[in-house]
């Protein structure tokens, strides 16, 4: 693998409606480096499950990308509404890092209280086990395992174009839009 040419799969969600109980579309998009899709993949999981982070460990291994793969990116630690994936327990499953990554500092983020109110407190311990965030750069934090936060900060740098968010994680979003409402919109 050339330095700046590593193989990602960015997974995200498409928005949904809170008070439905519908599956919501994940899509994943292999890229290699910032500028080549060489696949996208979709499933669909429910708003708020369980079980997020064997949901992704199963779904992951079993793509035949999986061997060519040197990491995972993930739009923050939710999936699905208040899907908490416990990031090591994906690295350690998948035997890749995992990076998730936001615009805004996740150390000030409010997840602890949405999962009170919807009565899902038992999913505190996964965001305390979390990583410890760090900044990317003044517009980008991330969170990683099985990875250290300069090499992840790399690969985060290596798979960006313009937008802030890596490429593969940024067409992800782009095409769950479309798959939940029809079109893409909004920032990505």
């Amino acid at each position: 693998m050339e330095a700046r040419r590593p193989h990602l799969l960015g997974i995200d969600d498409g928005p949904f409606d809170k008070r439905a109980p519908d599956d919501v579309p994940v899509v994943g998009v292999v890229m290699e480096g910032s500028d080549l899709v060489e696949g996208v993949v979709v499933t669909r999981f429910p708003v708020d499950g369980p079980d997020v982070t064997r949901f992704l460990a199963d779904w992951v291994r079993g793509l035949r990308f999986r061997p060519g793969l040197h990491g995972i990116l993930l739009d923050g630690i939710t999936l699905a509404g208040l899907a908490v994936v416990d990031l090591p327990a994906l690295a350690e499953a998948t035997g890749l890092p995992v990076i998730a990554v936001n615009r805004k500092d996740p150390t000030r983020h409010r997840l602890a209280d949405a999962l009170h109110a919807a009565g899902l407190p038992e999913r505190l311990a996964v965001v305390e086990r979390a990583p410890r965030p760090f900044a990317v750069n003044a517009r980008l934090f991330a969170s990683c395992a099985g990875i250290d936060p300069p090499a992840a900060a790399r690969l985060v740098a290596d798979t960006r174009r313009k937008a802030e968010l890596p490429e593969p994680l940024r067409l992800a979003h782009l095409i769950a839009a479309a798959l939940a409402t029809g079109t893409s919109r909004g920032r990505a």
